[in-house]
């Protein structure tokens, strides 16, 4: 008999590429029904998802009560928060710790958390710009402190659908046809990139296999690209020139606090810590046979054309 999946956020990044993946995986597919919780049933991709099979459930994390019918009788629960949704870190930790308390009390075999490290916990304390990091740990670590039979922990780089976030640094095309990618870095800088829609290769092991797991992070990254690296990809992919400010140019395109934040805090110790590269590296070991991560220049051939004149 199927063991009853229930995955948060069903109709976003993560959850979503989570059950279009046990969906379309022959064994996965049989081993675990899927059940998407929501805020809005009603929704398109909510309505596709219930005529592909899922039961889908309306909740608010916002509102911990309305969490136990959305979990009840769950084997595996798939956590995820949105930090963007309230840009409070209280709010977030609420919201995580709501979704496992539900989830404990329901008797879930399997708790998974979309977490992030603490920059705060790996600076000391000299760095607090990054609360969407640091509520996300504060939940992970409180997870850890409960009685699941099974925990694990999924960490996603920067997501490559950034470019379209608009949080996050937006390009800037300028009178001569050049494209301007602002990012508050320097080009030698390297950051994990991901296609946050691969989500579901990378959990995929830890569903097949949970004990083999427990306790594991699931480092996710494409690679760690430089800031040029991304710029001179585009630039062959799209046919125009991309390229980073220059320092005299930084005042105008990096004024904003989220690249004030990133700046300050990943740049000096790093998104995943000092052991990111390595982290990665294991948890792609970990993909299951024939299965392959989103490079950065097969999601831009993916997604263009690219700077296309109106």
């Amino acid at each position: 008999m199927s063991k009853l999946l229930v995955v948060f956020g069903a109709t976003g990044a993560q959850g979503g590429s989570l059950i279009k993946y046990v969906l379309e995986d022959a064994t996965l597919s049989k081993k675990y029904r899927l059940r998407g919780v929501t805020r809005n049933a009603s929704k398109p991709a909510a309505v596709e998802l219930g005529a592909r099979g899922v039961e889908m459930v309306e909740a608010n994390t916002n509102v911990p009560s309305s969490l136990t019918a959305a979990v009840q009788g769950a084997y595996a629960v798939f956590g995820v928060t949105d930090f963007w949704d309230s840009k409070s870190p209280t709010t977030e930790i609420a919201q995580g710790k709501a979704i496992a308390d539900a989830a404990l009390a329901a008797g879930t075999t399997v708790m998974i958390f979309s977490s992030l490290p603490s920059i705060s916990k790996m600076s000391n304390g000299e760095v607090t710009s990054l609360p969407q990091f640091d509520s996300k740990a504060v939940v992970e670590e409180y997870i850890r402190s409960l009685p699941f039979p099974v925990s694990m922990f999924y960490l996603a780089g920067w997501y490559m659908q950034n470019i379209w976030h608009e949080m996050a640094p937006q390009v800037q095309i300028q009178p001569d046809g050049t494209a301007i990618y602002p990012l508050p870095w320097p080009g030698s800088t390297k950051l994990p990139w991901i296609d946050i829609t691969d989500t579901g290769k990378y959990l995929a092991p830890a569903l097949h296999n949970p004990q083999k797991y427990n306790g594991a992070r699931l480092t996710a990254a494409s690679a760690f690209y430089s800031a040029q690296e991304i710029v001179e990809t585009w630039t062959r992919v799209s046919g125009r020139t991309v390229r980073l400010p220059e320092p005299e140019e930084y005042e105008e395109f990096m004024i904003g606090p989220f690249q004030q934040s990133v700046l300050g805090g990943l740049l000096e110790y790093g998104y995943f810590g000092p052991s990111g590269e390595e982290d990665v590296s294991w948890t792609q070991g970990q993909l299951c046979p024939g299965d392959q991560v989103t490079t950065w220049e097969e999601f831009l051939v993916r997604e263009g054309p690219w700077f296309v004149e109106s």
